[in-house]
């Protein structure tokens, strides 16, 4: 049963005891103990649960939304003292430049706030939240892993407030009941994705999957998506898209790691209309290899591409540090000088995101109406030492993948070249 009045009491305290006279009410401040041990403080949203057994919803205050969380009340003190809350992780007394702002900020979860956008942006920022402010699932279960969910996902209504939800990590079928997950692991059939296999070097395998021919499989992949995406809006409407799925492939099957999806035409050059790594393979090199394999794709296309805005704070992190490796380990061979355009034609960036990453690198300089590339040999070995620019851990291989320029017959399937399935 959901309760949703505001000033309900939350009955019993961390050692099961009666708390009568500990009153909580909704869309209010209080100090909240994060999970880190850190007190900061956090509006309550929502609660669920019984009158015995009450959980709240808090938003930490200039947190990601992410990071939003069921809590029980004995997390939350409604007197904690303000000075011992961690609620801004800037030091005063040290100015920040606006690149080393907005690196500060993309590190440490900061949300933007409304006030920093333009009022369209910001009012439909503000829709967005609206629709997607609580989630109700707690977690996956999704082959080996239980996984912390990250954001609201629109499941059907018999599914959406389930505190867990099992997903098989083949077919990408949801469940409600252990159960019922169990008995369809023993059953299911599928052990890779649908569509065709691209790319294969040792363990890693990517899938192009077309939605119109596997329309459900990628609703759900959209779905599962949205569960670590907090700007992902496409759920139903896939016919348009390419899934491009990434696998790690053992006897038992292909793993699902993560995936991107791009339009089948865009006309503003997008390679990447979406991207993501599950949590369970984060950090361990899977991101930038989607993002070059989307770049891979371009090259072979003859265009260059851009990932659709906005990106998520993680999302963009990973360009930054993408983009910076390509176009640094360019720069530390090149002798002579190199135009944008060039590196623009080199790598399929585009000549805005080149520059941008060029201005954070602090390389490039606007003289005379256009940019300049400023920079010695020294500025590029620094800039390569650091832990932000390091090579990938792993890198498309070229002569593995297996794919030609995109061009989609009436009915969305490959030109001139039956797709398989992997139902």
């Amino acid at each position: 049963m959901m309760m949703t009045q505001a000033g309900m009491d939350s009955r019993k305290n961390s050692n099961g005891n009666s708390s009568p006279n500990k009153s909580i009410n909704l869309n209010e401040i209080y100090a909240v103990k994060r999970s880190d041990g850190n007190w900061r403080s956090a509006e309550v949203i929502q609660t669920r649960g019984t009158q015995d057994c009450v959980e709240y919803y808090v938003h930490y205050t200039g947190l990601n939304r992410r990071l939003d969380e069921w809590v029980s009340s004995d997390r939350i003190d409604s007197i904690k003292n303000g000075s011992h809350l961690i609620d801004n992780d800037e030091q005063p007394e040290r100015k920040l430049t606006r690149n080393q702002k907005r690196k500060h900020d993309e590190i440490n979860h900061v949300q933007t706030s409304y006030d920093e956008m333009d009022p369209t942006t910001a009012a439909l920022e503000r829709e967005h939240e609206d629709f997607t402010k609580i989630k109700y699932c707690d977690s996956i279960v999704f082959g080996n892993y239980e996984v912390d969910t990250w954001y609201f996902s629109p499941y059907p209504e018999e599914y959406e407030k389930c505190k867990r939800l099992y997903i098989c990590e083949f077919c990408l079928r949801y469940m409600k009941y252990a159960r019922t997950y169990i008995k369809h692991k023993s059953q299911c059939p599928h052990r890779k994705p649908p569509g065709e296999e691209i790319y294969r070097h040792d363990s890693i395998s990517v899938y192009e999957i077309d939605a119109k021919e596997h329309k459900i499989y990628c609703q759900n992949l959209c779905l599962l998506a949205k569960m670590f995406l907090d700007h992902k809006t496409l759920y139903f409407d896939i016919e348009p898209f390419i899934m491009y799925v990434l696998c790690e492939v053992d006897k038992v099957g292909a793993h699902l790691v993560g995936y991107f999806s791009k339009e089948r035409s865009s006309p503003d050059n997008h390679n990447v209309a979406c991207i993501l790594t599950l949590p369970p393979y984060q950090r361990k090199g899977y991101g930038k290899f989607l993002i070059q394999f989307s770049y891979e794709l371009s090259k072979r296309d003859g265009q260059v591409g851009t990932p659709e805005k906005p990106l998520s704070d993680l999302g963009k992190l990973s360009y930054r540090s993408y983009w910076s490796w390509v176009l640094l380990d360019i720069l530390k061979d090149l002798q002579g000088t190199v135009s944008i355009k060039e590196l623009s034609n080199l790598t399929s960036i585009t000549e805005d995101d080149i520059i941008s990453t060029l201005q954070m690198l602090n390389i490039v300089k606007y003289w005379k109406g256009q940019h300049i590339i400023c920079v010695t040999p020294k500025q590029v070995e620094e800039h390569l030492k650091s832990e932000n620019y390091r090579p990938p851990s792993l890198t498309v291989q070229q002569d593995c993948l297996k794919w030609g320029a995109k061009k989609f017959g009436s009915k969305g399937t490959r030109a001139n070249k039956k797709q398989k399935s992997g139902d």
